[in-house]
């Protein structure tokens, strides 16, 4: 009998590079031990104020302790909008005239807000203006809701350093591709790569003179490394800085980084710009509330003094400035020629083995190997394997040899520490496994050609066939 049809976009949807590592991972049978470093999935405990919300949850004093849990206003409690805000105060913020919607994840966030900002579905005009490489879910959200994403190259130099084009180089693509927003992650996922309030500046002066949002991916503020430098935010500018900025700015808010509540799929819209909040909450309606569990659990956060929170910010950048020494250390001790970024700020390297690997790598081919096949003996006499982000997929627009990405691996570092630590030297030996038996068939060619020769001055065609059966196996 014949089955109803899928649309072509569903027919057309694959798992990205990250996620098929995923999957085919949990297809194996007696897999080795995991170290997962291809997702931003924080494996460390969530703020003290919100643990005890969680751990209570059915105690007499819980919302919840006859069982009910029921929607909240679309706009999200009280208490959790409040909560952004006084984050946003603590780290010295003015948030008078802000507008903060709660939404299900900062994925949701992104797209209420492409959605809003962008021309309408399958327009050329109004697209996203990003920088190259991206977070991967702005083309995906993109692709999903039918908006268009463009972006302004940067490269990976060989000190493992982003460069970010000039000011004069965006806004001729600003002129060439007239854009509806442009998106800054100013703690940059995936380089690692810190924007200045002087960098946040010159684009902001860019989105007044060409009538654009500006929207800022501020997942990771406060995971910035260098002393003086923690906090870049679009909300440090002012009219005073840019004249005209007010009114046209949007963070992207989350539970996920700084707080490691990534499964608490919480997030935030927060806007100076009263009629795009009261659009974003129209449009919001339609999801009906965000997670009302993980809402109370984070508005846990609107007690805390300033003075616990800001303890708590200099626990987590001490925590991973320490993973960073380590594993900055760790990849370049055991494989000298990779260019492995210094992150300033986020929780990533970008590992580019460009200057070693044989022609023809492949990042998401070298990464689905390590999930599928992928196993290295260590010291305790245990098999490991190590998963990784292909970044052909954070390069918007760039297809086939074309692509960057291609030699570039993204690895987080907020795996379990003491998994965390095994990376660099299971990087390597996965690495030289990998490009061992890639030689052996591209060698297979080769030897196919001389076992026909053979046959022919032989005259042994079955001897030849099978000892070429045998061989590509």
């Amino acid at each position: 009998m014949k089955q109803p049809e899928l649309s072509p976009y569903m027919m057309a949807r694959k798992p990205s590079g990250i996620r098929l590592g995923q999957i085919k991972f949990l297809e194996r049978k007696n897999p080795p031990i995991l170290v997962n470093g291809s997702i931003g999935n924080v494996m460390r405990p969530m703020h003290p104020a919100m643990q005890r919300r969680l751990f209570n949850l059915g105690g007499v004093n819980s919302p919840f302790h006859n069982g009910i849990v029921p929607y909240v206003p679309t706009t999200g409690t009280d208490e959790c909008r409040e909560a952004f805000l006084h984050i946003l105060r603590s780290q010295g913020f003015d948030t008078t005239g802000l507008n903060v919607l709660v939404t299900d994840g900062a994925s949701m966030a992104m797209e209420i807000i492409m959605l809003g900002v962008c021309g309408g579905a399958g327009e050329e005009e109004r697209p996203l203006l990003m920088f190259n490489p991206s977070y991967t879910n702005y083309d995906a959200v993109g692709l999903r809701i039918g908006r268009k994403t463009v972006t302004v190259e940067r490269e990976l130099n060989e000190d493992g350093e982003f460069e970010l084009p000039s000011v004069e180089t965006v806004e001729q693509r600003i002129i060439d591709t007239k854009p509806g927003a442009l998106l800054i992650i100013p703690y940059d996922n995936p380089t690692g790569q810190l924007f200045s309030k002087e960098t946040l500046i010159e684009y902001a002066k860019l989105c007044v003179k060409h009538n654009l949002w500006i929207i800022s991916d501020e997942a990771y503020r406060e995971l910035a490394y260098e002393k003086g430098k923690e906090t870049s935010s679009i909300w440090a500018l002012t009219d005073k800085d840019v004249p005209g900025i007010e009114g046209r700015r949007i963070s992207l808010e989350t539970a996920s980084k700084v707080w490691n509540a990534c499964g608490l799929r919480i997030g935030a819209i927060i806007t100076d710009n009263k009629l795009c909040y009261e659009k974003s909450v129209a449009e919001y309606t339609a999801n009906l509330s965000a997670n009302t569990l993980g809402q109370y659990i984070f508005g846990a956060l609107k007690h805390e003094s300033y003075a616990q929170l800001h303890n708590w910010y200099e626990q987590q950048r001490d925590y991973y400035r320490q993973m960073i020494f380590e594993l900055h250390k760790g990849f370049k001790e055991v494989e000298p020629d990779f260019i492995v970024s210094r992150p300033e700020a986020s929780i990533y390297f970008v590992i580019d083995v460009r200057k070693v690997a044989k022609p023809g790598f492949d990042g998401v081919e070298f990464a689905s190997w390590c999930a599928e096949h992928g196993a290295v003996s260590l010291d305790d006499g245990q098999e490991y394997t190590l998963l990784m982000a292909p970044l052909n997929g954070f390069y918007s627009g760039k297809k086939g040899d074309n692509n960057p990405g291609k030699t570039q691996l993204r690895v987080s570092f907020c795996e379990n520490p003491d998994l965390l630590r095994l990376a660099p030297e299971l990087l390597s030996k996965l690495f030289r496994a990998y490009e061992a038996q890639r030689s052996i068939k591209n060698a297979l060619p080769v030897w196919r050609a001389f076992f026909v020769d053979v046959s022919i001055i032989c005259k042994r065609p079955i001897v030849a066939a099978i000892i070429g059966v045998r061989l590509t196996k």
